[in-house]
């Protein structure tokens, strides 16, 4: 019996097998769950890529911008499963101008993209999923450390400070509902989204020199690791928190 049995998930962010959240629906039904992915815009990719899963979910569209989407996604989704014990926030955006060191010249609207589908999204699909979810559920975000300035990160590292602290407020409301809501910060993943950020290859001596367990930039399944066990009932008491899977570099200072 896995950690997952029996449990219904619904994954959103999976654009390649390369993808962190693409391991959390593979470790999800490995560990028991019956998973449901959302895509947006090249949603036959993300159709072809469900493909690759031991058991190929079905596959919905979610624009997490569209308050269409949103609104008709508990409706969408229960003609798959009848409930939501798990939902995974792995949507992240920024627009090239948000990105790769120009953070002064950025203007408002990409930094407003930014936030909306990196931060405010977290608080959209939570709502939009919990028609579904029993107590007893979990949301689980996809983080990047944002307690510091990063090179080339710019307004998407802003995003996830408000990711951060959207998740605090959520874990703050859903609590009583008995619905858990974290986070899971991981180290950098050499992920397609990874790839679009430039100056990404800053981050690489990073973890290289300062990680006391190491850090495989090409191998996802550590994070992917950490969602599942959120996801999971091993952590009944757990809410508000960011767990990270970074090879503690988060720990060490210099």
């Amino acid at each position: 019996m896995g950690i997952l049995d029996g449990k219904r998930i619904l994954v959103t962010g999976v654009l390649t097998d390369s993808s962190i959240a693409f391991h959390v629906a593979r470790l999800a039904q490995q560990e028991g769950a019956t998973v449901v992915l959302t895509g947006f815009g090249r949603l036959s990719l993300v159709e072809r890529i469900a493909k690759r899963l031991p058991d190929p979910p079905p596959v919905l569209e979610l624009d997490v911008t569209d308050e269409a989407h949103l609104a008709s996604l508990a409706q969408r989704v229960s003609a798959h499963v009848d409930r939501l014990d798990g939902v995974v926030h792995g949507i992240a955006f920024a627009p090239p101008a948000a990105l790769g060191g120009g953070f002064l010249d950025t203007p408002w609207p990409d930094a407003a993209t930014a936030f909306h589908v990196s931060a405010y999204s977290l608080k959209a699909l939570a709502m939009a999923a919990l028609p579904l979810m029993p107590a007893g559920g979990a949301i689980v975000g996809m983080d990047f450390d944002a307690s510091v300035a990063w090179p080339a990160y710019d307004w998407m590292g802003v995003a996830k400070a408000g990711l951060e602290s959207t998740a605090r407020y959520l874990a703050r409301d859903l609590g009583p509902k008995g619905i858990r809501v974290n986070l899971m910060a991981a180290g950098p993943v050499k992920t397609m989204a990874a790839r679009s950020i430039p100056g990404f290859d800053q981050f690489e001596g990073v973890w290289d020199s300062r990680a006391p367990l190491g850090w495989n930039l090409a191998d996802p399944e550590p994070p992917a690791r950490g969602c599942v066990a959120l996801l999971s009932d091993w952590f009944p008491a757990t809410t508000g928190e960011i767990v990270h899977v970074d090879g503690g570099v988060h720990a060490i200072g210099a």
